[in-house]
């Protein structure tokens, strides 16, 4: 009972964090690290999945601004 409360509390927080428009510095680094964690509490290492999502949602957030920069 308490797993399935968490995971609804998490996808919760998952869809209002997509819905909500980031400008902050850490830009892709909150939908990524939400997203890892999930996948990385699937498989029981939560916290290095949100730490693997946060770098690879900054990284891409990066790479989409210097494509858009170049056009």
């Amino acid at each position: 009972m308490i797993r399935s409360a968490s995971l609804l509390a998490a996808g919760l927080l998952a869809v209002s964090a997509v819905a909500i428009p980031h400008q902050a510095e850490a830009k892709g680094c909150i939908k990524g690290a939400i997203v890892g964690g999930l996948a990385g509490k699937a498989v029981g290492h939560g916290k290095a999945g949100a730490a693997a999502g946060c770098a690879v949602g900054h990284h891409n957030a990066n790479k989409k601004a210097s494509q858009a920069q170049g056009q």
